[in-house]
């Protein structure tokens, strides 16, 4: 299961807070806008993208990393642990 909550949507910027649970994922999804990652947690996510190919996201916590617009992937957590990660859109 993964979990969002939106913490702020004021036009410029969207900020949400992820949570996926060992064994959970976010399902296939676009990024329309260039986003950064923050992690809050140590772990590793999978990225599997469109074309299926897969990456092994190394997550340390406080080490944010960007993804241009366009990004289409789903994020799993095949992990023990629970993964957790705010995800900032720059909406203009």
């Amino acid at each position: 299961m993964a979990i969002s909550e939106t913490q702020i949507d004021n036009g410029i910027f969207r900020v949400t807070k992820w949570v996926i649970e060992p064994g959970g994922a976010i399902p296939m999804h676009r990024h329309e806008f260039e986003y950064v990652v923050v992690p809050l947690v140590n772990d590793t996510m999978y990225v599997t993208n469109a074309d299926g190919s897969e990456i092994a996201a190394e997550l340390r916590i406080g080490q944010s990393y960007t993804r241009p617009a366009g990004a289409e992937h789903t994020v799993a957590n095949r992990g023990s642990a629970t993964i957790v990660f705010v995800e900032t859109e720059k909406l203009s």
